[in-house]
């Protein structure tokens, strides 16, 4: 039976679990439907950043690849913001985009025609363009093979038009597809020695710390590495993105942390996380991921390990003292063993830090200006289920605030754009959280900055019945980028930071949502309980105030 490249396509995808394509079809539809194959949904959107940035959130929650589309020309320039998202936050997507039609396929000559493969490869772990109708299988097998091996990332595939339309013969041969390989990365040889030297480093140390990373979950090995340190009553310390690999209240969840935290908390909460610290075992350790070593190098002097699946990609920033190269849960399992037994250690007191923060949250102050953001992340937490969904932040001074005191209590149970910090993520990343996990509750929190960049994809949300609770905090002006302006310059520009006003509430109800403003903890609490009621997503919108004093952000790199 004759089948066309567009069928093909779909079909080897699916024979990989992908089951959703996420994007925007152009001219290219005179060749593909993406209803050729049963089993595989075509998901619209209003931009193709969100498409891309859905691709990877799907992938990173579900550990499988996902795939996203775009048209040719300006349509595959604007995927390349979600693709470089899925790199640097470490998610295998397939990227698709359609190019001009072979025999006219000259860049920058034809109409509508960029070398698109030239503009992905730096972006991707794989780049390439259909050249002729029979090799659109092993393009796809290539593409999710690079994308799954560590560190996972995107992969890309070129579509001429006139080849997406063509048909294959008869008789061409598919092998079956192949069981992706990942999340394997590089393995040292000699791995099981360096587990010698750190349970030996482990025995020696006062007061270790497990540094985690989204490596770790992964590999899988969440399960064997909070029993791990459970048994030895070592605490866990997380990059943003690794929250809730111990649930929020649990005794040796010491949170994750951000080089804004001295800051935000105004106390040298770093110094008492790391001080009396001897030990750093950084498992599943990405560089990306916005820990770094800066924030630990104070107090005690540490020995650092780092485990990772890939090889230090950043030995001129970063040395550690022992470097574990190979499957993080085989090192988990590995360690484990060769500490059977053993005492426990002592934790290092952080009571002070969490009074803290407790304090912080409990303020229920009413300022005239605004809610504070621990405010709103607060009650966010209380209508959650403190920790029993999953909270999403976007990108903006708030996200630090998020990161600090949102509750999570699984793996992805916190999710921001750790590695690229895309503006604008929030609601895409939202929408896909809801499509992983239909049965649990998502909320988002947005600034108004991130939000309207990319406000135009409230309508996806509508059409596609997402309940999603989207939280827009407002201030009319680029907050993180004015504290920015204070650190270098002691004072801010308003003309580089400041906004009109924007009526989020009625944008909202113009997109078919159902939207309330919200400006105390009561009327706040009150829209969030009705938001997890409501059926399709529900926007609040609730002015808020920073005080920008630029105090306490040593750690940060400027």
């Amino acid at each position: 039976m004759t089948k066309s490249v567009a069928a093909a396509l779909q079909a080897r995808l699916k024979e990989y679990g992908i089951e959703r394509v996420f994007g925007i079809v152009g001219r290219e539809a005179a060749a593909i439907l993406f209803d050729e194959v049963d089993g595989v949904e075509f998901i619209l959107t209003r931009h193709e950043f969100s498409a891309g940035v859905m691709a990877d959130v799907l992938a990173r929650i579900t550990n499988r690849p996902q795939a996203c589309f775009a048209t040719l020309g300006p349509g595959m320039t604007n995927l390349t913001t979600g693709v470089a998202t899925s790199a640097l936050d470490r998610s295998p997507v397939v990227a698709l985009a359609a190019q001009s039609e072979s025999h006219d396929c000259f860049p920058n000559e034809t109409h509508q025609c960029l070398d698109s493969v030239a503009v992905m490869r730096p972006l991707t772990k794989y780049a390439s363009q259909l050249d002729h109708p029979g090799a659109i299988v092993d393009l796809v097998d290539s593409a999710v093979a690079a994308a799954v091996v560590e560190p996972v990332g995107p992969s890309f595939i070129s579509l001429p038009v006139d080849l997406l339309g063509a048909t294959l013969p008869d008789d061409a041969p598919v092998a079956p597809a192949p069981e992706p390989m990942g999340p394997l990365g590089t393995v040292d040889r000699q791995w099981r020695q360096e587990v010698e030297r750190v349970a030996a480093a482990l025995a020696q140390a006062t007061h270790p710390v497990l540094v985690v990373g989204s490596a770790a979950i992964r590999a899988g090995a969440v399960e064997q590495l909070c029993a791990l340190a459970e048994r030895l009553t070592v605490p866990i310390i997380t990059t943003y993105t690794a929250k809730g690999v111990l649930p929020h209240g649990h005794a040796l969840n010491y949170g994750a942390i951000s080089g804004y935290m001295d800051g935000i908390l105004g106390y040298d909460a770093l110094d008492e996380l790391f001080g009396p610290v001897d030990l750093i075992i950084a498992v599943g350790y990405d560089y990306a991921e916005d820990l770094r070593p800066s924030m630990w190098t104070r107090g005690e002097a540490k020995t650092v390990v780092r485990v990772a699946p890939v090889v230090n990609p950043v030995p001129r920033v970063f040395r550690p003292d022992i470097d574990v190269v190979t499957d993080v849960k085989e090192f988990v399992v590995a360690l484990d063993e060769a500490t059977t037994g053993w005492t426990p250690k002592r934790p290092h007191d952080i009571t002070a830090l969490r009074e803290r923060v407790a304090n912080l949250l409990a303020d229920a102050a009413e300022y005239p200006d605004g809610m504070r953001v621990h405010q709103v992340v607060d009650c966010m937490n209380t209508v959650l289920g403190g920790g029993g969904g999953t909270f999403v932040s976007d990108i903006g001074y708030f996200r630090h605030y998020a990161v600090l005191f949102a509750a999570s209590d699984q793996p992805y149970g916190f999710l921001t754009s750790a590695g690229c910090s895309s503006f604008g993520y929030g609601l895409p990343a939202a929408m896909a959280a809801k499509l992983a996990r239909p049965d649990q509750p998502v909320f988002l929190l947005a600034g108004d900055g991130g939000f309207h960049s990319n406000s135009a994809d409230l309508e996806t949300a509508v059409r596609l019945g997402l309940d999603i609770v989207i939280v827009v905090v407002n201030n009319s002006r680029n907050g993180l980028i004015e504290l920015y302006q204070r650190l270098g310059h002691q004072r801010p520009h308003a003309p580089a930071v400041g906004f009109n006003d924007v009526d989020f509430a009625a944008l909202a109800r113009a997109n078919g949502c159902d939207a309330v403003h919200a400006t105390d903890r009561a009327s706040l609490l009150a829209a969030l309980q009705k938001g997890r009621e409501s059926s399709g997503p529900f926007v609040i919108e609730v002015p808020i105030s920073y005080d920008l004093t630029a105090g306490g952000f040593g750690a940060l790199a400027i």
